[in-house]
């Protein structure tokens, strides 16, 4: 019996693993998810309408309390199956880790704001604004493509040296804040009131987003200024270069390892899983392929699927894997 409810919670782990569609159920369940997720925005943003919320109110309402619903019913689903997402750890520290994560705040806050009036009257106008937090599931859908999930991918690799031109910008908005402070102090000693009263003006500058409240008048606050602006641009095309690059690194990847470039020299290896092989029957995290190989397709029953850390390898699955070296060594 215990073997048997396993088995069925690590289904049910599956079927809320967003991407993972190897079962017709667990696509099915990341269609209804998604969605209920835009039916449920679409109706927050008509019902700020007041034509349309004075006319088809009541059925904003019931279509918000089923997909809010179902909001609540997915967050205890992947409560219940936290164990599988950190497999690692114990049972309460999965779900601790769950809990306080970043999708699971996201989870809990995207249903929650909707109940919590229930219970405190008084702070509905509050928790309405938290309701905005459900737009964040949005990003779950990067899982089903690669155009939208290569932007994550990109910040995540590049995030060293956007860190480092971060910490850049910082610096000159501290220093361009204190250099203007001591041109400026004497001569606007309402707006330049101290050494940070400028961090405003040093970032509206450095960002190049535009400024008119806070401005220079004296003739050496000028030609500071003159200066930071011409900082700001280049400072802004350090980040945005970061980014165009990697964003080039990935789409290369990406057009090496489609299946549909075999005519290129590209070293493919296509291998069927057979009913024998040890890879049948075992997650793609569960593998330990080395670092110069990448699953970059699963054909299944004629059907390509995207690889995905939680998929399940099944007999008589063709893999396409991808080595970025030139010599593959076969064991």
């Amino acid at each position: 019996m215990k073997k048997g409810n396993v088995s069925f919670r690590k289904k049910l782990f599956r079927m809320v693993s967003v991407g993972v569609i190897d079962e017709p159920i667990n696509q099915m369940y990341d269609i209804l998810t998604t969605a209920a997720l835009i039916v449920n925005l679409a109706v927050t943003i008509m019902n700020t309408y007041d034509g349309m919320h004075e006319k088809y109110g009541s059925i904003f309402y019931v279509l918000e309390e089923i997909t809010v619903f179902l909001f609540m019913v997915d967050y205890l689903l992947r409560l219940y199956t936290a164990k599988y997402l950190f497999p690692e750890n114990s049972e309460a520290v999965a779900l601790r880790k769950y809990a306080t994560s970043f999708w699971g705040v996201v989870d809990l806050l995207s249903f929650l704001p909707f109940y919590l009036p229930i219970f405190m009257p008084s702070g509905a106008a509050v928790f309405r604004i938290f309701r905005v937090v459900r737009i964040l599931r949005l990003f779950r859908i990067n899982a089903y493509y690669d155009s939208l999930n290569v932007i994550t991918d990109v910040i995540s690799s590049k995030k060293q040296q956007l860190l480092s031109s971060v910490f850049i910008i910082i610096v000159l908005m501290v220093g361009s804040s204190l250099c203007m402070y001591s041109l400026e102090n004497k001569a606007q000693p309402h707006v330049f009131t101290n050494a940070f009263s400028g961090i405003w003006w040093a970032a509206s500058t450095l960002l190049t987003v535009g400024y008119g409240d806070i401005y220079p008048i004296t003739t050496l606050g000028k030609l500071m200024g003159i200066i930071i602006a011409f900082l700001g641009v280049g400072m802004v095309a350090i980040p945005t270069g970061i980014i165009s690059a990697g964003f080039v690194e990935k789409y290369r990847q990406f057009s090496v390892m489609s299946v549909n470039d075999v005519d290129m020299d590209v070293p493919f290896i296509q291998l069927k899983i057979l009913k024998k092989d040890r890879w049948a029957g075992k997650e793609i995290k569960s593998l330990k392929l080395s670092d110069n190989l990448i699953i970059a397709e699963i054909i299944r029953n004629n059907i390509k699927i995207k690889p995905d850390e939680n998929l399940v390898i099944k007999e008589n699955d063709v893999l396409i894997i991808y080595s970025n070296t030139m010599e593959v060594q076969n064991d």
